[in-house]
């Protein structure tokens, strides 16, 4: 197992190695670098893949203290830095879309491409932050014994992969939903810098994701300086690389191909 001191935290990673160009998948809330296998997979072969956990989830050995996801980004650069990459393509799907923007918003110069999996650039939708926090306590209080199989359907929306995440998630402390929660409902809005991202991008959106709906996608990409397109991957909500991978990965490949 591979761990790289990261601004403070002991980050979890694994990275397939090889002279390709980089690749730095960064995963949703509550998900880890496992959720990228499809599409480790599909790409190693031609391009170094690496995976990690971010603060809070899966083996990464976190300090336990808040967080943005600024800090988040930082983390995806000094995770670079560990592995002597000076650029990669950062493709992060909901909470690892929103670092890997900021990455890129922090530091343009080792972010070669974008890939914006289920993810948008703004606050949280204020009409369901309410019921979000309400299952947070109850997370908190009584781990994901009562509201885990609502959260499974709404990230993944899969009854054959759900239970391998619901039993990680009975793994997690429960504390670190604390802090975790608190980061993703009270991020800062960045739309109005989308703009300032030079790089090429690529939206891949599910047309059934709940959690973040499709207009949001549309508005990311219309947004985007330099957006090469928006893949709507029909029938997935909100992992839509981990459920519907064999839309995802031959339009992300050829993404990879034509920056690289």
């Amino acid at each position: 197992m591979a761990y790289a001191h990261v601004n403070g935290q002991r980050l979890y990673f694994e990275d397939t190695g090889g002279d390709g160009p980089v690749v730095l998948f960064s995963h949703g809330f509550l998900m880890d670098g496992e959720m990228f296998e499809p599409q480790v997979a599909a790409l190693s072969d031609a391009y170094r893949c690496v995976t990690w956990d971010e603060r809070a989830f899966g083996r990464t050995e976190y300090d336990g203290k808040p967080f943005t996801y600024w800090d988040s980004a930082s983390d995806a650069i000094g995770l670079l830095d560990h592995l002597g990459v000076q650029t990669a393509v950062l493709a992060g799907m909901s909470q690892g879309g929103f670092l890997s923007m900021r990455a890129a918003l922090a530091n343009p110069d080792r972010v070669r491409a974008l890939v914006l999996i289920d993810t948008q650039s703004g606050p949280e939708d204020p009409s369901v932050i309410e019921v979000y926090r309400g299952m947070t306590a109850d997370w908190l209080a009584n781990g994901p014994a009562n509201v885990g199989g609502i959260v499974a359907g709404l990230i993944i929306s899969d009854a054959d992969i759900e239970p391998a995440w619901l039993a990680k998630w009975e793994k997690l402390p429960r504390e670190n939903m604390g802090t975790a929660s608190e980061c993703l409902y009270g991020r800062d809005d960045i739309t109005d810098r989308l703009g300032e991202i030079a790089c090429p991008a690529l939206v891949i959106h599910g047309t059934v994701d709940q959690a973040i709906p499709m207009d949001k996608a549309e508005a990311l990409a219309a947004a985007l300086s330099d957006c090469r397109g928006l893949v709507r991957v029909e029938g997935a909500a909100h992992a839509a690389n981990l459920t519907h991978p064999e839309q995802v990965n031959p339009p992300l490949r050829a993404f990879l191909d034509s920056v690289s």
